[in-house]
């Protein structure tokens, strides 16, 4: 199993503020219903397309204002994959985010598309930590 690490973010609110837009997929839509194809979302999945590929998840464990663990659902590609929003609130106006992926990805897959996957680790935090600057 691969591990990648997103780079660290600072949101400049409590975990408990960003904790409850986190851990809610449905909450997730205006800042992704224009960046992916047919999205889809309920309180604890969703699903959308990414070049012709169909992308189904669902939260599988929440740890209040620590992290939430998102998991492959039924119906999605094929890989075995979880990862984790990490949160760690550091002052009351200081909450660090990460993304953590673990995936099952052969040598020829992990060649093509490594590199690929921890860009878009790192542009996915950084979209989701300037969108929860921006909640008020």
């Amino acid at each position: 199993m691969e591990k990648y690490e997103s780079k660290q973010q600072q949101i400049n609110h409590p975990a408990a503020l960003v904790f409850p837009i986190i851990s809610r997929m449905d909450l997730m839509t205006p800042a992704m219903q224009d960046k992916v194809e047919e999205w889809e979302a309920t309180p604890d999945s969703c699903s959308f397309k990414v070049k012709g590929m169909k992308v189904a998840l669902r939260i599988a464990e929440r740890v209040t204002n620590k992290h939430v663990k998102i998991v492959a659902d039924q119906g999605g590609i094929p890989i075995d994959f979880s990862f984790w929003i990490q949160l760690k609130e550091v002052t009351e106006h200081d909450t660090r985010i990460r993304m953590v992926l673990h995936a099952e990805l052969n040598m020829m897959m992990k060649m093509m598309i490594g590199s690929k996957i921890q860009d878009g680790l790192d542009q996915a935090v950084t979209g989701l930590a300037t969108a929860l600057n921006n909640f008020r």
